[in-house]
């Protein structure tokens, strides 16, 4: 965790997962048999939809809070993860700077509320 989560006007998540539909089905199906996993994905999805706690948590957020995918990210957002999926990056006046590593993901445990905690305390 980098900056002051004030210095930021969105925080950006990039899910470790392709949005097309064969990529979804395949994270799907890779995830329920412990070939794929993407602690970004466990936070804010629950089986097919958005988790709705994970609503209730994005609300109570000060900033948007904008997701991708690995395929359908703008550049600069590619740019900023440097390959490294899943992670929450924080875009402020002139760039956009690494919030979450994939380990400090994963230590939320598949927990909105958790995630929600570590964004607030930047």
């Amino acid at each position: 965790m980098t900056e002051s989560s004030s210095q930021f006007t969105e925080f950006i998540g990039v899910y470790n997962a392709e949005s097309t539909v064969l990529g979804e089905i395949s994270y799907w199906i890779g995830a329920r048999l412990g070939l794929r996993h993407c602690s970004l994905c466990d936070i804010t999805h629950g089986l097919f939809t958005k988790r709705a706690d994970w609503q209730a948590c994005e609300s109570a957020l000060p900033i948007p809070f904008t997701t991708f995918h690995i395929n359908d990210a703008p550049a600069d957002v590619m740019q900023a993860a440097n390959g490294q999926y899943p992670i929450v990056l924080g875009r402020n006046q002139s760039s956009i700077h690494v919030v979450l590593h994939a380990d400090e993901l994963e230590q939320c445990n598949g927990s909105p509320q958790e995630l929600l905690n570590k964004l607030q305390s930047l």
